[in-house]
């Protein structure tokens, strides 16, 4: 009787924690669309993960992009540091384009003389995609940018 209970325990103690990890495995990927189209985001807000950035990748897919998220509105400069492939670089504010860097290449002979770049008025975000999806799905300056996570 004494193991008949103590079974019954265990069990569902191992069914409340398969629901609680399936809970957590579940939540859902951040999302950011532009003009109707959609892509999978990296959140990225420490200053160390910012310093980083899509560096620590070789490539990324066409529906990937890494979002970087600032308490206050500034001008904040990128630059393509230890950077494998060429990206486009989207400032936004207040949920608006505020501008783009279009297929900006990565440096191919070290990180010498890097160039830097910044947003034409304060942005609180940056979003970077692979090189011309910008073109792609013709993103401009104002276009609605709606981040869901």
């Amino acid at each position: 009787m004494r193991l008949i209970r103590l079974l019954s325990i265990l069990i569902a103690t191992i069914i409340f924690s398969s629901i609680i990890f399936l809970f957590f495995l579940k939540t859902p990927t951040p999302r950011v669309l532009i003009n109707g189209k959609s892509f999978n985001a990296e959140i990225v807000k420490s200053s160390k993960d910012q310093a980083i950035g899509l560096a620590k990748y070789k490539k990324i897919s066409k529906d990937f992009g890494m979002l970087f998220i600032f308490d206050n509105k500034g001008y904040y400069g990128f630059w393509m540091k230890n950077m494998k492939f060429p990206i486009d670089i989207i400032f936004i504010s207040d949920n608006k384009i505020t501008t783009i860097f279009k297929n900006v290449d990565y440096p191919k002979n070290g990180n010498s003389n890097l160039q830097g770049y910044k947003p034409d008025v304060p942005s609180d975000m940056v979003f970077e995609v692979n090189a011309g999806i910008s073109n792609k799905y013709n993103f401009q300056k104002g276009d609605s940018v709606k981040i869901n996570y």
